[in-house]
């Protein structure tokens, strides 16, 4: 069936977050949970889970964090989704078939850096005008 728990839209939205913030040096995963008002033990989590699949790399220490292991545009939310909530709607059939193909195709489509190139969007949009 289709199923997307809360797994997967914090991290896509901690991972844009990194991607907006991160430049070369790494991110406090405390900074990212803060910027998206996520609690960071739920991060820590779902961030253990996308180091050990190499989509993030973690340093530890003073200057520590998490930044990209790969680059933004090579992640797709499909890959996030199914690392975190598993397979998604890969044995449904009739209609829940054809609901779940649309669905993996649109997140298999998008990338982290889409992601964030659409928040960046979205915010300038949002913008009061007289």
């Amino acid at each position: 069936m289709i199923s997307i728990t809360s797994k997967s839209p914090y991290a896509v939205a901690a991972l844009a977050e990194l991607g907006r913030s991160g430049g070369s040096g790494p991110v406090p995963i405390g900074e990212l949970a803060r910027r998206r008002e996520m609690p960071v033990q739920f991060l820590e989590q779902l961030f253990a889970v996308l180091r050990r699949a190499g989509v993030v790399s973690s340093q530890r220490g003073v200057k520590g964090g998490y930044r990209f292991a790969r680059d933004p545009a090579e992640v797709t939310v499909l890959e996030v989704v199914e690392l975190l909530d598993g397979p998604l709607g890969r044995d449904a059939e009739g209609v829940f078939g054809d609901a779940s193909k649309a669905a993996r195709d649109v997140l298999e489509q998008t990338t982290i850096a889409d992601v964030i190139e659409r928040e960046a969007r979205d915010s300038g949009a949002s913008m009061y005008h007289i």
